[in-house]
């Protein structure tokens, strides 16, 4: 037997009900213990980024800008 939707019967459950579910099911994931979310090459990655963007901390742009620029391209 597969589990889905309509063997489980939550496809007969109203939407409170569905959102209250997939939240206990969330919670109850986010309980265990689990291994490491990234992998060794992504951590090293992320790490790699980290730096750089440390040793370059005055290359940024405000998201005001950003968010600005963008929205202002997208008005024309």
């Amino acid at each position: 037997m597969s589990l889905n939707l309509q063997t489980l019967g939550i496809d007969r459950l109203g939407l409170d009900d569905r959102i209250a579910l997939v939240t206990a099911i969330w919670d109850s994931i986010a309980a265990e213990p689990h291994s490491p979310l990234l992998s060794e090459a992504q951590q090293a990655e992320l790490n790699r980024r980290l730096a750089e963007h440390a040793s370059r901390s005055d290359d940024v742009i405000p998201w005001e800008r950003v968010k600005g620029d963008a929205l202002a391209r997208f008005k024309q």
